[in-house]
Formats: C-alpha cells, structure tokens, sequence
C-alpha cells in the first residue's frame, strides 16, 4: 500500500513526512493542476525522507506540446534526475486528447537512459492527461507499452469516487503489467472504497483551506490578488487520517 502526497511548497513536504505519507509527488501552482516546480523548491526536496517524484508541466492549459515545450520537458527531467530525486511524472497529448506515444516514447527514453548515466532509475508516472483520453483501454495499453510504471488517474472523471468502476476496470486490465494511482478527491472519508476495489496506490493533497490556518488579518496577499482565493495547503493530520485508513487495510487478513 502506498500513499503519496502532491505538495507545492516546503511546508507541504514536512507536513506530508509528519503525516506518514509514503511518497511525494513536488509540482508547483496545485490550484492549477500542478506545474513544474522552481530550482529551489527541488533543492529542498532533497532533503525529505520520503522518494520525490516531479511532475514535469511547464505551463497551464491543454497537454499539447510544440518542439520548445518538448525540448523544456526534457530539461526539467534532467534537472530531477541530477537533483537525486526517485521519479518524473510527465504526459502529452496530440488532437483529440489521444496520448502523444511519439513524444512519450522520446521522453521515455531519455528518463531511462538518465536513470542508467547516474546508476538509479527514474520512476516514471503518465500523468491525468490520461484521463481526457477518449479510450481509456487504449491509453492504457499504450502507457504499458510505452514503458510507464504507473498511471495517475480519477478514471476519466473529475473526481475519482465518481470513476471508481472503471479504476477498478483499469486496475484488473493492467494486471500488474503497470499500477494504477488513483487520485482526485480521495481521502480518510473514501479511500477504503478504493481500496476494496483492489487498488494499491493512493494519490492525494490532504489540502486544508488556508482560510481555516491564516487569521483574518494575514489574509491581505488574497485581497491583494497575491494568492488565489480558496488556495489550500497541505495538512499533516489529513495525510494522518487518510494513511491511517490504508494502514488499517493493510492489516486485515488476507
């Protein structure tokens, strides 16, 4: 059973270890979706006691990529792989919002042979654009062969509670060929729904509103426009609360 744990900023990567999580997905702007984090925030991934998978997004919007996205996608990878981080977390797409295998398959390979010059291999995640896809078997099939370890996926749904059959499905069609992360909206109050339908990997913020931490008198910034209204930071007891869910599960009896 894993939990992992998408955080934004440094405060995230301490309240996700004091939580119990098992890994970290670091990205930047979470109200966005998650972007490409900065330099600095990769430097201080370094020193979580928990592996670090980055997302690599270098802007908001679609997942279609012209050659100057592609070529910023493969630096950023780069630069997770020098910094000693466990994995990347990429996607791209082409029209129809079918999976971009050509470009995938590139940036595939150039994780892998990054992961062979520092003699540790980059764990490799197909990000949601997964699940705009119009044929999520297809999709899948393709991720598998395209050498992915896992999927992050709500099931082509929003939110991942409303596509639990067919994570269920996607689960029982990978067949341990490639595990199926789900996530979007999953927490202590939902996950065991997960993890009855057999799924081993949960992916979560555990956000707070900020609203509910900041006193009223610190909340300027928002008015200000410096920070997005209804911004969330992530909650060490959430991450408790939904690790204990999993820990519970774990320890039923086969």
């Amino acid at each position: 059973m894993t939990l992992e744990i998408c955080v934004d900023d440094v405060a995230g990567l301490d309240a996700a270890a004091a939580g119990g999580a098992d890994r970290i997905e670091l990205c930047a702007a979470l109200g966005l979706g998650g972007l490409t984090p900065a330099p600095s925030l990769i430097a201080a991934a370094r020193d979580s006691p928990l592996p670090v998978h980055m997302l690599v997004r270098p802007r908001a919007g679609d997942f279609r990529y012209d050659a100057r996205s592609a070529a910023m996608i493969a630096a950023d990878i780069a630069a997770s792989a020098d910094a000693g981080l466990a994995g990347v977390v990429i996607g791209a797409s082409i029209s129809g919002h079918m999976l971009d295998v050509a470009l995938l398959a590139r940036l595939v390979k150039h994780a892998r042979t990054l992961g062979e010059d520092r003699g540790s291999p980059l764990s490799l995640t197909l990000h949601r654009a997964f699940d705009l896809c119009p044929d999520l078997d297809a999709a899948l099939d393709a991720a598998i062969e395209l050498g992915f370890d896992r999927v992050l996926t709500s099931g082509g749904t929003p939110r991942a509670i409303d596509g639990l059959t067919t994570l269920a499905a996607l689960h029982r069609r990978a067949a341990g060929r490639i595990v199926i992360l789900a996530g979007s909206g999953i927490d202590a109050t939902n996950a065991s729904r997960f993890l009855d339908a057999g799924l081993r990997e949960i992916h979560a913020s555990c956000g707070a509103p900020i609203d509910s931490i900041l006193q009223s008198d610190d909340l300027r910034e928002r008015d200000f426009g410096f920070a997005m209204a209804g911004r969330r930071v992530t909650d060490a007891t959430r991450v408790r609360n939904l690790k204990a869910v999993i820990d519970r599960f774990d320890r039923q009896p086969a």
